[in-house]
């Protein structure tokens, strides 16, 4: 799926007609040289939209970007016409798109659910594209039924290439006044005559900053345009709860399941758990973002019955259980993925608001029932620190900042006198992180054991083989421990000098955590910060006839952010070294900024210095 495509799903953006001739730069791959969208809306909300773009090709990558391009559509509201199509060669030779070249394709993340099969994707498949060739697209897109009736909200960013000229138009009915939040984007007076006034927006941005490994993401901090006929937040919760009434919430199905499910629970927490255990195991998740579509959920009963929905469907179902055994519940609306504040006015889009979740508010936690890997009382990380609408109260409020996660590890290698080795590796997760590993093992057959265990070697720059076990895999919660035994190839040399990776566990501990922190030299961009405790002691025996001539020092460190200890213990009486690390890390949020980064530095490479330590041995016969 091409990064178009997926700007299509998120936010029904189409690209669209050159009106003049620009320079652009010529070493990204490819370049928006002209975009205009204009929109008609009507007093119901209904709409049409003019598209028109030109795209151009720098390299044989940015001809696989722009060669086909996608409209994202509801069958059962909306129209697509394609105006004209076509590309022109370097040479600048024409070449039309034939019909042949145009054909709907059902929206991928709606294949096998029927109710969501109306989600369709305008494929156009342009000819003769290659290096330095244009494509020229201009639709027409109507929407017969509003996603809010009677209201209109827009999202886009610019995405990650060059955009030359750029201009969004929105033509509304004089009495329904455009709210919106801008940044990069600039406005033109707006125009009002004939009971109607037109808004206009202006972009251009030559240059893209290369988004850094582990950033938030541009929509957090780079440029975006938000417009809402939405005054403010309260009222844009009070649409979604109107419209998620639902009479069938309330049948005696419904009821019967939740008493029957949660006869033998002692307290409202382990009703609430029971049930969302229940609906994340048997409800499958469609991934539809809200918006697109008129923002209704499926009625209670038809989720129940057809066992899959959207996040829609999945707060409706989960609400309506736990209606039914009196435990109180709202909606929460969500920016789901690199949203961490909203917009200031409110609407739907990929940097807004696209998502929906569970607010319990008698025991104090979100819930999100499509996340099936996420353990009950913890959140998926895409939720994580993120501001959310909640729809009872139309009140704003946060998802918790931070969750519990720790990591014990315990491995012991047995050296043999010819340097392979037999090693032993107990690993228990626990928090945010457990269930997800332990659904990872459920799903996982022989042959996929297998190949995570030979990863898990790999992965540590190690040689061997291993057979993997597990405590319980259908368990819903709590902590969740995987064993790995096996043998090691080559570990430590028999003759002359070996440098001993001073292991404390494998990949996955503290050394690759450090790594993944210092991903990035210097930072200039808000960046993921998730923090947890890791305790991890190893054991290495070696054979009498190789002696230890060096182990690394201890290390104590402690920052604003980590607080780290490690321990070396050799005794040369057995032959065996011990080695054990613990790190404290505590951010208190889940994003950090450039500032914060540098502050830890200096911490962050000598733990990663310490996690890459070496012991000498040297053979004694060498």
């Amino acid at each position: 799926m091409t990064l178009d495509m997926v700007r299509c799903l998120a936010v029904f953006f189409g690209l669209c007609v050159w009106t003049g001739v620009m320079a652009a730069p010529d070493d990204d791959p490819s370049a928006i040289v002209s975009d205009e969208h204009a929109f008609v809306v009507a007093a119901d909300g209904s709409l049409s939209e003019d598209d028109t773009t030109v795209l151009r090709a720098n390299t044989s990558a940015g001809v696989d970007e722009i060669a086909q391009r996608y409209v994202w559509y509801d069958k059962s509201v909306s129209e697509v016409e394609i105006v004209e199509a076509y590309s022109v060669d370097a040479s600048g030779a024409r070449h039309d798109v034939t019909p042949e070249q145009i054909r709907d394709i059902q929206e991928p993340r709606s294949a096998g659910a029927p109710t969501f099969q109306d989600a369709k994707l305008r494929a156009v498949i342009f000819p003769a594209v290659g290096i330095g060739s244009t494509v020229h697209l201009r639709f027409r897109k109507s929407q017969a039924a509003a996603v809010i009736p009677g209201q209109f909200n827009y999202y886009v960013d610019p995405g990650q290439r060059p955009v030359l000229q750029q201009r969004l138009v929105f033509d509304l009915p004089a009495d329904k006044p455009l709210y919106a939040d801008a940044r990069g984007y600039v406005a033109e007076p707006p125009v009002t005559e004939n009971g109607r006034t037109r808004y206009a927006y202006a972009y251009r941005r030559e240059r893209i900053a290369r988004i850094e490994g582990g950033s938030v993401g541009y929509a957090q901090y780079g440029d975006r345009l938000m417009v809402s006929t939405f005054p403010d937040y309260a009222r844009f919760a009070q649409s979604y709860r109107d419209a998620a009434v639902d009479p069938s919430a309330s049948n005696p199905a419904v009821r019967a399941l939740a008493e029957s499910l949660t006869q033998n629970d002692a307290d409202d927490r382990a009703k609430a758990k029971t049930l969302y255990d229940w609906v994340r195991r048997n409800i499958r998740y469609v991934a539809m973002f809200i918006g697109q579509s008129p923002a209704v959920p499926h009625r209670v009963t038809d989720v129940l019955a057809n066992r899959y929905g959207d996040c829609k469907d999945h707060v409706a179902l989960y609400g309506a259980l736990l209606d039914a055994v009196s435990i109180r519940n709202e909606p929460a609306l969500i920016g789901l993925g690199a949203v961490y504040t909203l917009p200031s006015v409110p609407g739907y889009g990929s940097g807004a608001i696209n998502h929906v979740i569970t607010w319990l508010p008698d025991l104090n936690l979100y819930a999100d029932s499509t996340a099936s890997s996420v353990e009950f009382g913890f959140l998926p990380l895409a939720d994580m620190d993120r501001p959310t609408l909640l729809v009872g109260t139309g009140a704003l409020s946060r998802t918790p900042a931070t969750q519990a996660l720790a990591r014990t590890a315990r491995l012991q290698i047995e050296v043999a006198p010819q340097g392979e080795a037999s090693f032993a590796y107990w690993v228990e997760d626990a928090g945010w992180s457990a269930e997800i590993e332990r659904m990872s093992l459920r799903a996982a057959n022989t042959q996929r054991r297998d190949q995570i265990a030979a990863d898990r070697l790999r992965f540590t720059n190690l040689r061997g083989a291993g057979a993997l076990t597990t405590s319980d895999v259908d368990a819903t919660g709590g902590p969740f421990a995987t064993t790995l035994r096996g043998t090691l190839d080559d570990i430590v040399w028999p003759t002359g000098t070996t440098a001993l990776p001073a292991l404390s566990s494998l990949s996955g501990g503290i050394a690759t955590t450090t790594r993944g922190w210092l991903a990035e030299r210097a930072r200039t961009q808000p960046y993921l910060c998730i923090g947890g405790t890791f305790d991890e002691v190893s054991q290495i025996t070696l054979p009498k006839a190789m002696r230890v001539t060096e182990v690394p020092d201890d290390v104590d460190l402690t920052s604003g952010f980590f607080r780290y200890r490690s321990r070396y213990v050799f005794d040369p009486s057995t032959n065996v070294i011990q080695i054990s690390r613990t790190l404290d890390a505590r951010f208190g949020r889940q994003v950090c900024t450039p500032g914060d980064f540098q502050a830890a530095l200096p911490v962050l490479r000598k733990i990663e210095r310490d996690t890459q330590a070496q012991i000498i041995v040297r053979a004694t016969g060498g």
